[in-house]
């Protein structure tokens, strides 16, 4: 049921959010099988959308994207636009503000296989920043934190099977990840190039500024 939920969230998006992890990379991916909206005919997407209806679109998938609610979507949208006249790149400043968020890091890291696995990691005490256990998910990271796997979990049949994997991780140039340590370092600063959010983020800053 869980995975229909989130396969319906990116066909109604019209776009891959990859929510579900590896499955999102093959071919049982909604978005291969299936890419219409959700309805019991399947309806085809409309051929335009209202000014309105194309700044939605474009919020949902970047709330899906990095799955987060809408109260806390909107925060971070808010606090940039506050910023509006000391920050002149809206667009890089929300996205450096989203992927520096823990769960995001993990994710990028390898550590988990979506933002919403890498959160219930996170909120079950899995990781240490700067060797202090850290529970919040939305807690930022800066450059020259470390993110490491609690020593007594680090031996959990999850994180023992991750390791191979991580071999061939290759996260964003502004993380550095040691896979033997199953540790990672944030070395430099998120860009729009490597993020590659499925939105057009100035339309997202149109719909809350109304």
């Amino acid at each position: 049921m869980e995975t229909n939920v989130k396969c319906k969230i990116c066909r109604r998006a019209g776009a891959k959010l990859f929510l579900k992890g590896a499955r999102c990379y093959n071919q049982k991916c909604a978005m291969v099988r299936r890419a219409t909206t959700p309805g019991k005919k399947g309806k085809r997407r409309p051929r335009s959308l209202s000014e309105y209806g194309r700044e939605l679109r474009e919020k949902q998938r970047m709330k899906a994207w990095y799955s987060l609610r809408e109260q806390q979507f909107k925060n971070y949208v808010k606090a940039i636009l506050e910023q509006k006249g000391r920050n002149a790149d809206l667009p890089l400043a929300l996205v450096d503000s989203l992927e520096s968020r823990l769960d995001n890091v993990v994710f990028r890291l390898g550590f988990a296989p979506s933002r919403l696995a890498a959160r219930q990691l996170v909120s079950h005490k899995s990781f240490l920043v700067n060797g202090k256990p850290v529970n919040l998910p939305a807690r930022r990271i800066n450059k020259g934190d470390v993110v490491s796997v609690v020593a007594r979990k680090a031996s959990n049949a999850y994180f023992t099977q991750l390791k191979p994997a991580l071999k061939s991780q290759k996260p964003p140039l502004w993380l550095s990840l040691d896979a033997d340590k199953i540790e990672g370092k944030r070395v430099g600063d998120p860009t729009l190039e490597e993020a590659m959010p499925p939105a057009e983020i100035g339309s997202v800053f149109e719909f809350y500024a109304k």
